[in-house]
């Protein structure tokens, strides 16, 4: 082979198409590889050459990718299998693994690694794939680094952080760190923005979920995405992004057992926006499980925000038990447009249950006018089919998602996502779990969400996909997407709505 100009060329494939079916077209978000933008930063820092290859972005098939990959001719291809939805690490699976797969076919002398939320809830399971050299465990961030200063076949096992295969047989080393909290600017020093497709206009590529532009499709681009955090302090059953935080290679380790949060410095994230802007990029997601909390490192943030005044338009996700509406208004003038509620369910025995006690009870009612008073829309996060629901129960939390009538909403089948604490419930309980990673999907053809101790999940899916059918054709929320966005917005919607997913399950 020639020698190599690129250390490590990390590699995001195009997984839309099954997972969103028909929403991929038009609807569903394209946002840019968040993951490979940290990971080519901080490698770049310690002098290693990089690259990234976004299929997404640029539309491109797997033997598209693979040409591309050739024509680089990385030492490394990394696999970036990550998601700023929580069950993305594993559905992005499904492009992610046909590409690497017929990389290898083809080109078997290139060196393969995966790292991302799934490979960190199943480091095994994905290294045991024929075409994966080595898996990163956790985030991945100094097991790369370190596996970059060697040939890929000496001393490996003596790289903490890392799966390997000797012999052909899987082999996890003992787990690396995390970068720690006094290391964030130093070790994740910000996103390779330079790097995506198409440098002179990077972000044309992307675009921003629809209710995120006002359902106006002329808002959705340029758009970028940005975390200020990572990772969360709760242990809710139905979520798995803390096990990018996981140090312990036990088998039946889940997220709860790593709820690790850790910031970059306010000054440090406010000159990330500041490059964005400078990019022409204004409609902005904050990608951070729960930006809504601790309020000395999002204060600093936001003034300094409202004093730069970049005429930003931003979201983000709070629970509904931690928002402060003292901050709403300040909120409100950084250009954060709307909040994101995880609202889960109606009932409250169901939804403390599910977040183990954390959840402080409120008014939900309450606590959604004081957001909109303030000026912000609401995005409500809705999941049908949790483990003790009912009809009656799901009936009850599709019943105040239209009480409440929010600007946006998303209506979720709850899935036993691997690394869950639910994921091994399932496991304990013998519930089906799907059959492929595209099962996983929560909009997929092949979608299998769990099935409740009453429903069968079938009963589950169409429940969900009944209920967003009512939510997004219900005249109140019609009439109120009218009033606030336009009579345009509305008719964009309405065309949104006529999109029929199919379903497997229910014989679609």
């Amino acid at each position: 082979m020639a020698q190599h100009p690129m250390d490590v060329l990390f590699v995001n494939a195009d997984s839309a198409l099954q997972a969103y079916q028909d929403l991929s077209k038009v609807y569903s978000a394209i946002e840019p590889p968040t993951w490979s933008l940290l990971l080519a930063q901080s490698c770049r820092a310690r002098g290693y050459s990089v690259g990234i290859l976004d299929c997404t972005a640029e539309g491109l098939t797997h033997a598209q990718a693979v040409e591309r990959i050739r024509t680089a001719n990385p030492r490394l291809v990394c696999f970036v299998v990550y998601g700023q939805n929580p069950n993305s690490g594993t559905t992005n699976m499904i492009g992610n693994g046909a590409c690497a797969a017929l990389l290898k076919a083809t080109h078997p002398e290139y060196r393969t690694c995966f790292v991302g939320s799934h490979t960190s809830a199943l480091p095994m399971e994905v290294l045991s794939l024929p075409f994966v050299d080595f898996v990163l465990l956790n985030e991945g961030v100094y097991a790369l680094h370190n596996l970059l200063k060697t040939d890929f076949c000496s001393n490996l096992d003596k790289i903490k952080g890392i799966g390997h295969k000797t012999s052909g047989s899987p082999v996890l080393n003992p787990p690396e760190q995390v970068v720690p909290q006094e290391r964030m600017d130093e070790d994740l020093p910000g996103y390779a923005w330079d790097l995506l497709p198409y440098r002179d206009k990077p972000f044309d590529l992307y675009r921003a979920h629809f209710w995120h532009a006002r359902f106006d499709h002329k808002l959705r681009t340029p758009f970028a995405a940005i975390y200020t955090s990572l990772g969360c302090r709760f242990k809710c059953d139905f979520c798995m992004i803390n096990i990018v935080n996981r140090v312990d290679n036990s088998d039946g380790v889940a997220s709860a057992n790593s709820p690790n949060m850790r910031f970059w410095s306010p000054g440090f994230i406010i000159r990330e926006f500041e490059k964005l802007a400078a990019y022409g990029v204004h409609t902005i997601r904050i990608s951070d499980e729960m930006f809504f909390l601790n309020k000395k490192f999002y204060e600093p943030l936001i003034d300094g925000l409202i004093e730069r005044d970049l005429g930003l338009r931003m979201w983000t996700y709070s629970r509904v038990d931690t928002v402060r509406p003292q901050y709403l208004e300040r909120f409100k003038r950084a250009g954060i447009d709307w909040l994101a509620l995880g609202v889960e369910a109606a009932n409250q025995n169901i939804r403390r249950e599910v977040s183990k006690g954390s959840f402080e009870e409120v008014n939900i009612r309450e606590i959604v006018h004081t957001i909109r008073d303030s000026g912000l829309h609401v995005m409500a996060n809705y999941i049908f089919g949790f483990p003790d629901d009912t009809l009656e129960t799901m009936q009850q939390t599709l019943d105040l998602a239209l009480d409440l009538n929010t600007e946006a909403v998303n209506m979720y089948p709850c899935q036993a996502l691997p690394g869950s604490p639910l994921y091994y419930t399932a496991l304990q309980n013998g519930w089906k779990l799907p059959d492929d990673y595209a099962g996983y999907a929560f909009l997929s053809y092949e979608s299998q969400p769990l099935p409740t101790r009453h429903l069968s999940a079938a009963e589950v899916l169409r429940f969900r996909d009944e209920a967003w059918r009512k939510y997004f054709t219900d005249p109140a929320y019609l009439q109120l997407v009218e009033k606030t966005f336009g009579a345009e917005q509305r008719g964009n919607v309405e065309a949104m709505a006529r999109i029929q997913l199919r379903r497997k399950l229910l014989g679609q």
